[in-house]
């Protein structure tokens, strides 16, 4: 990548060195598979509080790659998943994996 790693954190609790460094890993599995990627931005939220559902996750991956940029963004639904930050930050980028891949081979 030729462009340094942005992690944006905007949680009740601030930035985590255990999920910035569970992020960079994921973002190291996409540059494996396109080293092309030229910037990355992975943005982590806490858009609101679900009184029955508890904090939902929004993971949003932006990469720019040549001649595109490619976003994928995991808003939180009703589902569970979302409420653990990991497994939000897992199928946002299982998302952009499919996305990248995609590039990769028509591009």
């Amino acid at each position: 990548m030729m462009t340094p790693l942005q992690i944006t954190m905007r949680t009740a609790g601030g930035s985590s060195d255990a999920i910035d460094g569970y992020v960079r890993q994921r973002v190291a599995k996409l540059d494996r598979i396109f080293d092309r990627i030229t910037k990355c931005h992975v943005t982590i939220e806490t858009p609101h509080r679900h009184k029955s559902h508890g904090i939902h996750y929004h993971v949003r991956v932006d990469l720019v790659v040549p001649g595109s940029e490619l976003v994928v963004n995991r808003d939180p639904t009703e589902s569970h998943v979302h409420e653990d930050a990991y497994a939000a930050i897992d199928a946002a980028f299982e998302d952009a994996q499919r996305v990248l891949k995609e590039y990769r081979d028509y591009h």
